[in-house]
């Protein structure tokens, strides 16, 4: 790849997990009133033949990862657990009543933080307390985080169990001289020791996340974490680009220089030697970052254009509502977003004094929706059209002219109705969702909000 494309569009910009992303949400127009009306109507339009999904988000971690920008609490103490999930608990609950009828339930995963922080008895708890309020779909799908270090036999046994069939690992990289600088020294036996063993009790789909562009981080180590990787056979990868993104309070991504991380070529060219090793190996790219075996779920979403994008990441389930549970969750009803509170101790009281514990929030208005479903055709298929007068705004135009540049470069091709990336255009992808982000058009950001493009 020419260095002048990297240099050309390497810039900050947005995941688009969701449109509008979250620093572009109007809290004008928020209020609780119309967040619930909006998820009442997603749920009595599809809970019956989709079901819901739900995110649990557990924050607790026994030691800080410096490459980590997730919500988290530090602590060694696991006397929290119980309070935690008697928080998670009521909060549900509070969701379950305000509801019409018994949520189904499609998708449910657990994320962090560390998951596997809890033990396997409490995690029992939790998951049995949600469910009995809810109905599962036929095709559900559960799934968590394991970390690799303290993840153990009997945790696997017991999501099993419970019905999961997914967990992710991560990994990130082999390289001690990376592990030191990320503080997550991780030993190769101990993701050996977890892969095997969920395989050997019978989960359908295990993961690992693997991350390029970390501090001293080279091709050689990328080269080494993908072949140790590769002995693992992990049914899918989620091959992520480092964030870095320090100006966020807390994420502890102040461990290092920036002198130490890789330049921009040097990040991309990782990634395209990772690329090239995973597709060697069986491997096909999924949307932005990820890897699929053919006969993993999301390779299957993504070749019968099912795959869907949204604060989970990639899934292969799609549901129109998400409900997140747990300080900093982030709920989808479609028509509008909300996030809850970030500390411990304001959700706790939130949920003891019986209010959802919401602190900002979006109702999507109709540009919203249109230039949200272009935003995810484009993630999940590398492609979008505005056929359909549904989909054309009168800003579209502008958005094309916008984008002739990208296509002489080779990065897209359009015609009268249909944009679609080429295999070229297909790691710059952020950059061409940019071109449809009319709110980021209309005010660019006067600090830094997001992680480089590339």
């Amino acid at each position: 790849m020419k260095r002048s494309l990297i240099d050309k569009y390497n810039v900050a910009g947005p995941r688009y997990t969701s449109y509008p992303t979250v620093p572009y949400w109007d809290d004008s127009t928020f209020c609780m009133k119309a967040w619930k009306e909006s998820l009442y109507r997603t749920f009595e339009e599809s809970n019956a033949e989709e079901g819901i999904s739900i995110y649990i988000h557990l924050p607790f971690c026994e030691s800080l990862c410096t490459f980590c920008g997730c919500h988290k609490r530090i602590t060694k103490q696991h006397s929290v657990e119980i309070p935690y999930i008697n928080a998670l608990v009521k909060e549900w609950d509070l969701y379950c009543d305000l509801l019409p009828s018994r949520p189904k339930i499609k998708e449910l995963h657990l994320g962090g933080g560390t998951p596997t922080f809890f033990s396997p008895v409490h995690l029992n708890l939790l998951i049995n307390s949600l469910l009995r309020r809810a109905t599962l779909a036929e095709d559900y799908e559960f799934s968590f985080e394991g970390h690799p270090n303290n993840t153990t036999e009997q945790h696997l046994q017991t999501f099993y169990d419970l019905g999961f069939r997914r967990v992710s690992y991560g990994v990130q990289d082999y390289n001690e001289v990376v592990q030191k600088a990320i503080h997550r020294i991780q030993p190769y036996e101990n993701v050996k020791r977890v892969t095997e063993q969920a395989k050997a009790i019978g989960y359908t789909s295990v993961s690992h996340d693997i991350i390029f562009g970390l501090p001293f981080q080279t091709e050689a180590h990328v080269k080494e974490t993908i072949a140790k990787t590769k002995s693992l056979k992990p049914d899918r990868i989620a091959f992520y680009s480092y964030a870095h993104v320090p100006w966020i309070k807390g994420n502890g991504q102040r461990g290092f220089n920036e002198s130490n991380l890789p330049s921009g070529e040097a990040k991309r060219q990782q990634y395209e030697l990772g690329k090239i090793l995973l597709a060697e190996a069986g491997y096909h790219e999924i949307g932005m970052d990820h890897f699929a075996l053919e006969s993993d779920s999301l390779y299957q979403a993504m070749d019968n254009t099912s795959l869907h994008r949204n604060f989970m990441g990639y899934t292969a389930s799609k549901t129109k509502a998400m409900i997140g549970l747990g300080v900093s969750s982030i709920s989808d009803s479609w028509y509008g977003f909300s996030q809850n509170v970030k500390s411990i101790e304001d959700y706790y009281h939130l949920v003891d004094e019986g209010i959802i514990p919401v602190v900002k929030g979006h109702i999507l208005n109709a540009e919203d929706l249109i230039i949200r479903q272009h935003i995810l055709n484009l993630m999940c298929q590398f492609q979008t059209s505005w056929n359909d007068d549904r989909l054309y705004f009168d800003e579209l135009p502008e958005v094309l002219k916008d984008l002739e540049e990208m296509e002489n470069d080779g990065l897209v091709m359009s015609n009268a109705t249909q944009l679609i990336l080429t295999e070229k255009g297909k790691p710059f992808v952020r950059n061409i969702c940019m071109a449809f982000d009319l709110l980021l058009k209309r005010k660019q950001p006067q600090t830094r909000l997001f992680s480089m493009t590339v």
